[in-house]
């Protein structure tokens, strides 16, 4: 049982999470290239602003704060669920080659096959889960030992060499393509929020509609993996089975997120180790703040680059790295 002063302190911690993405949606909304007053924002909303306004707010400004507010959430989640299965605090989708396979993926189809302007949206993240589930199922192969199970050690360490070979296998495959495609996944590779029309929502938002409810489903199944497998195998979960549905749901929302948004990584992270920080280790509890912390950072690392640096020449997911690298070399340290 849950005690009671934790479930009051998530709620507190979730409002403010809310209160804090919401502030910055409408610091977002206002601020950029072609400023937006804050007083005319909800006239604009409301479709009594000016057709400069409301194309600022609803063709440029709107989507991009959507898309990275519900791809941070879905790296969060890809995130907190691959510590929970792997048992290893350092997984994360960017770090151990899953966002890599997805690239990878995308880099291919996007190289070598005719692309149809009115699919092309709706087929990336497809794509990115098929590179995602491959790159996931050999790097689980190969640190699977029959006698022992899944090694977290091995798990992180061989997902580390994959996605330096397939930023390598990524090189070559640009290194003879024509200079507008090289352009877009080089864009791509350093984490631009590039997926910026409604288009991108509507083929993002089913994911996470699916996915977000049912992680919270499993939420006591993850934390029954995070056991040892005797505990776990004694209070009757199929470890494997249960893994593998789960590896499939965390690659399935770093795939959906990164097809739209590039290589992001760190947010995963960073996210799961906040908000267990705040209330502990149970997954019913953490998993809803570490969603809402990832929406946050993102779109906060988005907003950052987009008007105080550089005049957003600067990826989102460069900003996210100067936050994450320091993070991960913490976390290396202690653990």
């Amino acid at each position: 049982m849950i005690h009671p002063s934790l479930i009051r302190k998530q709620r507190i911690i979730l409002c403010s999470l809310l209160v804090l993405i919401f502030s910055t949606v409408v610091i977002g909304m206002g601020l950029g290239y072609s400023s937006l007053s804050f007083d005319r924002l909800i006239p604009t909303i409301l479709g009594q602003g000016t057709f400069k306004e409301e194309f600022i707010l609803f063709d440029i400004r709107l989507p991009r704060i959507i898309i990275t507010v519900l791809a941070g959430m879905a790296l969060a989640l890809s995130g907190t669920i691959l510590q929970g299965v792997t048992r290893n605090d350092l997984a994360d989708p960017g770090i151990i080659g899953i966002n890599s396979g997805a690239g990878v993926a995308i880099a291919v189809f996007f190289l070598f096959f005719p692309l149809d302007s009115g699919s092309f949206i709706y087929m990336l993240p497809l794509v990115a889960f098929a590179g995602a589930v491959l790159t996931g199922a050999i790097i689980y192969l190969v640190s699977y030992d029959k006698k022992v199970g899944l090694q977290p050690v091995r798990f992180i360490l061989v997902g580390v060499g994959f996605s330096i070979s397939l930023s390598g296998i990524m090189i070559v495959l640009i290194s003879s393509a024509e200079r507008a495609k090289v352009d877009f996944i080089a864009k791509w590779l350093s984490g631009s929020i590039w997926g910026t029309d409604w288009p991108f929502i509507w083929a993002l938002l089913p994911w996470l509609i699916v996915l977000i409810p049912f992680t919270l489903y499993k939420a006591n199944r993850l934390n029954i993996l995070g056991l040892s497998e005797p505990v776990a195998v004694g209070v009757g979960v199929s470890i494997e089975r249960e893994r593998i549905v789960m590896l499939l749901t965390a690659v399935a929302l770093a795939a959906a997120a990164v097809s739209v948004t590039g290589g992001i990584s760190f947010i995963g992270l960073m996210s799961p180790h906040i908000a267990r920080s705040l209330v502990g280790p149970r997954h019913q509890l953490f998993v809803p703040i570490s969603i809402l912390f990832g929406g946050w950072l993102l779109l906060i690392s988005d907003t950052i680059v987009r008007n105080v640096v550089d005049s957003g020449n600067l990826p989102a997911g460069v900003m996210v790295a100067l936050i994450g690298a320091p993070y991960f070399v913490y976390l290396l340290l202690k653990k």
